[in-house]
């Protein structure tokens, strides 16, 4: 863990047990990840890649089958005392916010349940209408008593961060944070994230599928397919240079990308049964377009595991072919 980190991830693997007898499937395999203070780091990767699991691990929702979750220093301990002091520290942001928020309750007590549940001793009222002006609802007494169902989309997003808000956290884990929201909203939501970032230093990993979103707003990037993270650097030169097979073919399919788009084979393998060799050799362009081959590196795509990534925020790529042709 470097000294600057807020949060590690140590090599974490998270397994779920097959039902009757199926095989065990690693959703996680093996994953180093720091994020530093102040940081915004995008997790991306494909539905079904692990990314959603590994936030999970790292909030204490899933205790990891190995490694550990080290949070300013200290592992995470998984007593309900323990995650309850964690979880004021570290907040989640869902990314459907008509799902997150109770339509019964008022915005006021949405707001307000996070600090019932930790017994916040100060002034209540006060402690809400900040995090609400925080996330941009301002006047916040106006919103006090609307119900979820009088706000549009991105008043509710702004709603479910304000609840993360009042906590007064140090690390936001943003799952899917503007996928539900209409194109001319998802740039405000973005803009939030950022500026919460600027005054008050705030931590932030983003799960997302969407390479451009990650583009607008984070620092830092890592890839992950299968498990595992298998390119990260920073987000203008992993963007711009990527460097795996895969990362490539994501980006090939954004809109403002050259070329024609790379269209992978089959769907993402089985996380009961991952390949030997590189976990993506099955559906890499490069292998089967002969370009491993001519390389030299065709037979260790097949046959030899790339190493694990380290957490340290360095550009680093888990892949034979890259290796080979960059040094």
């Amino acid at each position: 863990m470097s000294a600057s980190a807020l949060l590690s991830v140590q090599g974490v693997r998270v397994d779920f047990p097959g039902r009757r007898g199926a095989p065990v499937a690693r959703a996680v395999d093996g994953v180093d990840l720091d994020i530093r203070r102040g940081e915004i780091v995008a997790l991306v990767g494909e539905s079904g890649c692990g990314k959603t699991t590994l936030a999970r691990a790292l909030l204490g929702l899933v205790e990891p089958t190995a490694g550990r979750v080290v949070f300013d220093g200290r592992p995470l301990r998984y007593s309900g005392r323990s995650l309850k002091a964690y979880r004021r520290r570290v907040q989640l942001v869902l990314q459907d916010p008509s799902g997150s928020l109770n339509p019964r309750h008022t915005v006021y007590d949405a707001v307000a349940e996070g600090l019932r549940v930790h017994g916040h001793g100060g002034d209540e009222r006060a402690a809400v209408a900040e995090a609400l002006s925080r996330a941009g609802l301002r006047p916040p007494e106006r919103f006090f008593l609307r119900h979820p169902h009088e706000l549009s989309g991105g008043q509710r997003q702004r709603v479910v961060i304000a609840g993360a808000l009042v906590l007064e956290p140090e690390l936001l884990v943003a799952d899917e944070p503007v996928a539900s929201l209409d194109a001319s909203v998802r740039g405000e939501i973005l803009a939030l994230l950022l500026r919460l970032r600027a005054e008050l230093g705030l931590s932030a990993l983003v799960v997302t599928h969407d390479l451009g979103l990650a583009w607008n707003i984070a620092d830092r990037v890592a890839v992950m397919y299968l498990g595992r993270i298998v390119e990260t650097g920073a987000v203008e030169r992993v963007l711009t240079a990527p460097r795996h097979p895969y990362t490539q073919a994501l980006l090939s399919v954004l809109p403002e990308a050259p070329g024609e788009p790379v269209i992978l084979a089959g769907e993402p393998p089985d996380p009961s049964r991952v390949p030997s060799g590189c976990r993506f050799h099955a559906r890499c362009h490069i292998l089967a377009g002969g370009e491993a081959d001519r390389a030299g590196v065709s037979q260790a795509c097949r046959g030899r595991d790339p190493e694990i990534l380290d957490g340290s925020g360095a550009a680093q790529v888990a892949c034979h072919w890259a290796h080979a042709v960059t040094g």
